[in-house]
């Protein structure tokens, strides 16, 4: 009896050693895939890219509404939530930047010609740059116009500017000419992507969508 509860014993050790070892395992494959690589981007690059994307949708669709809106409670709610989205996005930009900064960055195919990785490298220089821009021409506009920002309504944010109707009006074309710059950029940044993923059928895109793997 003694030797039988001794070899149980020393089943059940066995068994909690090989799950412990299967979870420490999972756990290291989670963090190795959590950071990006030479070959593919983490799933929080992935993450923080789709989740800009989809508020970067979301903000035109706020800004459409508003104006179309006439002036009243309902258009300053809708633009209260577009400044609130708008600071959304710049906090993960912030964010998304400083993890960019601290990983390895997928390397570009090799068989891009030069203009190529020229306009590559220049799309994403220009999309953080925008990514930036936008929100803080938006802040910018809304202290000189007098109008406070808050985020959703949790948190009052600091006036950069004091009221001046010159600078509301310069901020409110630079805004406006950033989004025409923005909408640009995104375009030319798609095209990139689908002529990779149809006409090259490379890993570009594949290594930046969820739940897939690279070739």
């Amino acid at each position: 009896m003694d030797r039988a509860a001794a070899q149980d014993r020393g089943q059940d050790e066995r068994s909690r050693t090989k799950d412990f070892k299967r979870h420490l395992h999972a756990l290291k494959l989670a963090a190795m895939t959590l950071k990006n690589t030479l070959a593919r981007w983490g799933w929080l690059a992935q993450f923080l890219h789709w989740l800009i994307v989809v508020l970067i949708a979301l903000q035109v669709t706020l800004a459409l509404i508003a104006d179309d809106l006439p002036l009243g409670m309902k258009k300053l709610a809708m633009l209260a939530r577009h400044k609130s989205v708008g600071i959304t996005i710049l906090g993960l930009a912030i964010i998304r930047l400083l993890w960019r900064w601290t990983n390895p960055t997928p390397a570009l195919p090799d068989s891009l010609r030069p203009y190529e990785r020229f306009l590559a490298h220049f799309t994403h220089a220009a999309l953080y740059v925008l990514l930036f821009a936008m929100p803080l021409s938006g802040w910018l506009m809304s202290s000189a116009r007098g109008f406070p920002v808050s985020w959703f309504g949790l948190m009052q944010l600091p006036d950069l500017v004091p009221k001046s109707k010159p600078l509301y009006e310069a901020m409110l074309e630079t805004h406006d000419a950033l989004a025409l710059a923005l909408g640009a950029v995104v375009l030319l940044h798609i095209a990139a992507a689908v002529k990779h993923h149809v006409l090259l059928k490379d890993d570009v895109l594949r290594r930046m969508l969820p739940f897939t793997k690279s070739r």
